[in-house]
């Protein structure tokens, strides 16, 4: 998680949240010392006037150290705000679940907010404290454009205000901000035991043991369960990096690094019911039996493979009858679809962002943004080609409905169009909707509408899944069950003659190779190579070894501040630094190369999937 909190700032736009909050109080003094008493020193200095807005504060009681987004004080009544970039709907709240609990994914902001609340009372035992949360509210339109470009931000982590003349910050502030007084929910959590891996308590209770605990440097005894599952201290035997993950399972289990090896519940596929498992002692896979998955007959193939036969299959293997030499392959399921299917073949690919504050006036608060696509073309003869793409990192610029007009050029010639995921369908839906809310619609939004209708689900050319069809028809051991194509590449890849023997040739990007858009290089480009192993290597690795062979020799080493790209949430990221940091043109040039190349693979991705499965086929 490397430089992670500046990468977050930038991709959740959390920062640009918390410098428009501020805005909603002029007069607020920002406590800007970072040591721990000398924030306590300069909060309370503040706090012995009677009335006062501080940003930041820090507030010491014992063990206990909080900083406090905004708090306003008032006489004897405090304010305690915290500033969330997560987005909320005051049109229709939903900090509480449909049973009346608190909803699981407010809850870590309410726990925030209630330990705060807890640290101060204890600060001020005679003061009134209404906590608040401040989120962008969904249900409110910006008034202006170019709202998200009021805020800029420095690899150091220095916000720049870049405010135009005339813009009420007030107003905009207390617009598109909600402030949500929460004292009910920070009651509930404060008064009620509480669930945390190994036991039950309240938060007075706790976090004293907690907070002994970091003082001391001892080690809390470890409980296992799904929690572990998004451990972000697990690393693979191969990093150089200690892996907490391990080590907690070891103490608790008693293991040794070759239980590991075994595969555990967690790595099953989609399953819901890990924790019962665990529950029961059943930790590693080999010691599940068909009825602890679910119902996995096998009499079913004409639906294609259900979510319980490809759990078995990570736990039991794939049986002698359907092994096709090392994988599993529904062809009678395949051919059934790929009959349906007309030449030329569209693979289609989008990166998208959904940034906190709008670009113009009358879009809300985490309205989609389509900022990039890419287009492979399959012919009926064989021949593949990169045939158009689409990237627009301007800062400020509104890309959508550029984006859609692109797309729709591309996607003239007939033929069935794929996506992988439902991500595309989603995003074309969003743009839809926007075009028809639209107050100034452009010239074309009638046709950009029906073509958007055309192409997602209910369509008559609907985009097909790819993935769908992965979750129905292929499972290769290598996926453990994962039917992301970035799973599912690599395997297909492994198994797969036809693919090893066409891509391990230097004839991508050449003229009579694979036509491309990004790599027109005269000696051609081969995707596939082997390691000292002899394993090929995973096509996205490549293009992370490309991307770095093409950085200056002063910044080689150094892939965060390029943007090296080779997965989705790095080139959201990437965006991201595009529209709000400042950076020079060298570097934006040098993240826009590599988002195009990355976007492509992701559509060559799927035509090399395709032409793995067609050759399973024949």
């Amino acid at each position: 998680m490397q430089d992670n909190a500046f990468m977050a700032m930038l991709a959740d736009g959390g920062y640009q949240v918390g410098a428009l909050a501020q805005l909603r109080y002029p007069n607020g003094i920002e406590v800007e010392e970072s040591n721990h008493q000398l924030a306590v020193e300069q909060t309370n200095a503040l706090l012995a006037q009677e009335n006062v807005v501080i940003f930041e504060p820090a507030i010491m009681v014992g063990d206990f150290f909080i900083r406090i987004d905004i708090l306003v004080k008032q006489g004897n009544r405090f304010e305690l705000i915290e500033v969330k970039a997560k987005s909320y709907d005051s049109m229709s709240p939903d900090i509480e679940s449909k049973r009346g609990n608190i909803s699981s994914s407010f809850k870590p902001y309410l726990l925030d907010a209630a330990f705060q609340a807890w640290v101060l009372q204890q600060a001020f035992p005679l003061a009134e404290i209404s906590s608040f949360l401040m989120m962008p509210d969904k249900s409110k339109t910006a008034p202006i454009n170019g709202i998200n470009q009021m805020f800029k931000i420095s690899r150091r982590g220095d916000i720049i205000n870049q405010i135009p003349q005339g813009v009420d910050t007030q107003i905009l502030s207390a617009n598109l901000l909600a402030k949500v007084c929460v004292d009910q929910y920070v009651v509930t959590l404060l008064n009620e035991p509480l669930e945390y891996p190994g036991g039950f308590g309240l938060i007075k209770e706790i976090a004293p043991m907690w907070a002994n605990a970091y003082k001391s440097d001892s080690k809390i005894t470890p409980a296992i369960g799904t929690h572990c599952k998004g451990c972000e201290f697990k690393a693979s035997k191969e990093s150089a990096l200690k892996s907490g993950f391990h080590e907690c399972w070891k103490q608790a289990l008693d293991w040794q690094d070759s239980d590991f090896e075994d595969g555990t519940v967690l790595d099953l596929w989609n399953f819901r019911k890990t924790q019962s498992l665990i529950d029961q002692g059943l930790i590693k896979l080999k010691q599940l039996h068909q009825e602890d998955i679910g119902d996995v007959a096998e009499d079913v193939q004409d639906e294609g493979l259900t979510r319980s036969q490809r759990q078995w299959m990570q736990v039991g293997g794939i049986s002698p009858q359907h092994d096709a030499g090392g994988f599993y392959f529904d062809t009678d399921y395949f051919a059934a679809h790929h009959a349906e299917w007309v030449y030329p073949y569209h693979m289609i690919d989008f990166e998208t962002a959904a940034v906190a504050l709008p670009y113009y006036a009358d879009m809300r608060p985490y309205e989609s943004v389509a900022f990039q696509f890419s287009h492979h073309v399959m012919e009926a003869d064989g021949s593949v080609r990169h045939a158009h793409q689409f990237l627009n990192t301007e800062p400020g610029s509104f890309p959508n409905y550029d984006f859609v007009r692109a797309l729709k050029d591309a996607l003239e010639e007939v033929g069935t169009v794929f996506m992988w995921s439902h991500h595309e369908n989603s995003i074309l839906t969003n743009i839809h909707k926007q075009l028809v809310a639209e107050p100034h619609p452009p010239a074309d939004a009638d046709a950009l509408i029906a073509f958007i209708g055309s192409i997602t689900k209910g369509g008559d050319r609907a985009m097909v899944d790819l993935c769908r069809i992965a979750e129905k028809v292929y499972y290769h051991p290598d996926t453990k069950g994962s039917v992301s194509i970035k799973k599912v590449l690599p395997a297909i890849i492994a198994s797969s003659d036809l693919l090893q023997g066409n891509y391990s040739q230097p004839n991508y990007g050449t003229i009579h190779g694979i036509a491309s858009l990004n790599f027109n290089l005269p000696e051609g480009f081969a995707w596939l190579s082997k390691n000292a192993q002899g394993n090929w290597i995973d096509p996205y690795q490549t293009l992370k070894q490309y991307a770095l062979a093409q950085l200056p020799v002063e910044n080689a080493g150094d892939e965060l501040m390029i943007s090296v790209i080779a997965d989705g949430g790095a080139a959201t990221t990437a965006y991201a630094r595009l529209q709000f940091e400042q950076i020079d043109d060298a570097t934006r040039k040098l993240i826009n190369q590599s988002l195009l190349r990355y976007c492509e693979l992701d559509t060559l991705a799927m035509v090399m999937v395709m032409q793995g499965w067609q050759g399973a086929l024949n």
